[in-house]
């Protein structure tokens, strides 16, 4: 089983004082960097997800931008792979699949942001493309949200879809921690 880092939208506009910031956005990007520091070390592939908005209306990860920057804390080195997508999902319209099978991975680990959105996307579509899955928990983050006039706080959203992804006995993902992750 060959595995591949994928780091999913780690971009300026969701740290404080960006367009669309994100709660926790520091300490999951620093969790990120870990990962990435011995992802490098391993030599396992690595895969850098950057979004541009190109849909009416966006606000945020506008093309040609420093907010749609991938953050310093994760910052692509110039032989790792950079994919652009236009979607949540980071297979759709992209060229990731093609490089993923071109160099024979079939096991992802995923960190990024936002939980909810870009990464629960890629995970379910990985998942459906025949990979198996692993998220790093506490290298992601969302935002509050708001529903039937409630604030539904980050923290309540993130472990619910981590929780989510891990259930049926892992169908989706197998969730760990930045620590458990360098430990192996």
């Amino acid at each position: 089983m060959k595995k591949a880092l994928l780091i999913v939208d780690v971009q300026n506009d969701y740290y404080e004082g960006g367009a669309h910031t994100l709660v926790n956005t520091a300490e999951a990007g620093k969790q990120a960097q870990a990962v990435l520091k011995t992802a490098r070390q391993q030599h396992v592939p690595i895969v850098h997800i950057q979004h541009l908005a190109v849909n009416e209306g966006a606000d945020f990860f506008l093309p040609d931008t420093h907010g749609a920057a991938i953050h310093t804390d994760v910052a692509p080195l110039a032989h790792e792979k950079v994919v652009t997508k236009n979607y949540p999902n980071s297979f759709r319209e992209t060229a990731l699949l093609a490089y993923l099978q071109e160099n024979s991975i079939t096991h992802l680990v995923i960190c990024g942001m936002m939980t909810d959105v870009c990464v629960d996307a890629t995970v379910r579509a990985a998942m459906d493309l025949g990979f198996s899955i692993t998220v790093i928990g506490d290298a992601c983050a969302t935002r509050d949200r708001s529903l039937f006039g409630k604030t539904i706080a980050a923290r309540e959203i993130n472990n619910a879809y981590l929780a989510g992804m891990t259930a049926l006995n892992g169908l989706y993902a197998q969730v760990i921690t930045a620590a458990e992750f360098m430990k192996r």
